[in-house]
């Protein structure tokens, strides 16, 4: 087996390297640099990357792609394995979303060597990476939300219902993505990905860091780069339709559910009321489904989401709830109890008495 070229960079099998991808220029001249880590494994095999803070402020994908690097050894059998724990660097130094020029890189895919800042640094990841054979993209939910562990792809496409099944999500979001994504335009290319949503941004998270760690693996070991067998939890399911649910009434918000959370249609999500307790809506659930994603933030205006729903048939959720009862994934499970610690919930009788006080004749 010959070297691989990555970058310029010859990589021997069996080898480790690390190298930096030169992306930009500083005010002053100086060379600026993406952090890249390839490993080869002895044998031929396919050819992987892993990607993480494409969004600046999304950190725990950041934190995952760091343990592989220096966590547990990764003893790779065959193919080859390329690590980027941060390709918005502009926006990881400023803890922002976007890139100097007010751009979404995330948006400006497969970019143009003349372009735009972000269009050049969206053309020079795309390029290093087009060859490769199948990608995984680390992202957080955006500003005050966070969202419940899930990977997201285009199911229609074979290698990638593969690749979702085998990072090992309850929950699997079908769809291509918004154009100029970075994983729908490595899909246009040839090159299978998916994106797994996880946790907060500006964070690094215990149970996410788990998930993903684990989902990594599991890949590596779906395609024999690594040995072992998937870890996988007692039950996955696709997901065709999301809604958000959104605020009706302005005010201060007590939540009812948490990140992951089965729910059934009428179920109450969060209870809505003014500072003086007036106004009170008590908003539901329109469909069975699960808690795929949720505001942080407590203080909602009329029309903005609170609550991201998957929604699921009624057997799914009962196939859902039995998994979890069974206690298939105690991965799943320390993911749903930490990312529950974010959000203060209360049930629906002490949110009613809290915003409702009795009258001094009804105590």
């Amino acid at each position: 087996m010959s070297a691989y070229s990555f970058a310029g960079h010859k990589i021997p099998p069996g080898r480790t390297v690390d190298l930096r991808l030169p992306i930009s220029e500083r005010y002053t001249g100086d060379a600026i640099h993406l952090p890249v880590r390839v490993i080869r494994g002895k044998k031929p095999g396919p050819k992987v990357f892993v990607t993480a803070a494409v969004h600046g402020e999304e950190l725990n994908g950041m934190g995952v792609v760091h343990d592989l690097m220096y966590g547990e050894p990764l003893a790779l059998g065959r193919g080859t394995l390329a690590l980027l724990p941060v390709v918005n660097i502009f926006g990881v130094e400023t803890q922002s979303r976007y890139m100097p020029d007010r751009r979404d890189l995330n948006r400006c895919f497969p970019g143009v060597a003349s372009g735009s800042l972000t269009s050049r640094v969206a053309r020079t990841v795309f390029d290093a990476l087009c060859g490769f054979d199948f990608g995984i993209d680390l992202h957080t939910a955006a500003a005050l939300r966070t969202n419940f562990p899930n990977v997201r792809g285009d199911f229609s496409q074979a290698p990638i219902r593969r690749l979702a099944r085998a990072f090992g999500c309850e929950l699997m979001v079908n769809g291509k993505g918004p154009d100029g994504a970075f994983r729908r335009e490595m899909v246009r290319a040839g090159c299978p990905t998916v994106v797994v949503e996880a946790g907060e941004p500006l964070k690094i998270e215990p149970g996410v860091l788990e998930v993903g760690l684990r989902g990594v693996r599991n890949v590596l070991k779906e395609l024999d780069m690594l040995a072992g067998e998937p870890e996988l939890p007692g039950f996955q399911v696709r997901i065709d339709k999301t809604a958000w649910v959104r605020a009706t009434v302005g005010g201060i918000l007590r939540f009812h559910v948490t990140p992951g959370q089965a729910v059934d249609a009428g179920q109450p999500i969060a209870t809505n009321a003014s500072v003086f307790g007036e106004a009170n809506n008590v908003l539901e659930a329109p469909v069975d489904g699960v808690v795929l994603g949720m505001t942080t933030l407590p203080l909602v205006k009329p029309g903005e989401p609170v609550v991201h729903l998957a929604t699921l048939s009624g057997r799914q959720l009962s196939r859902l709830r039995q998994s979890r009862r069974e206690g298939g994934d105690d991965t799943g499970k320390k993911v749903r109890r930490q990312l529950a610690t974010n959000i203060t919930v209360a049930d629906v009788d002490t949110a009613e008495r809290e915003v409702n006080p009795p009258t001094p004749d009804e105590a």
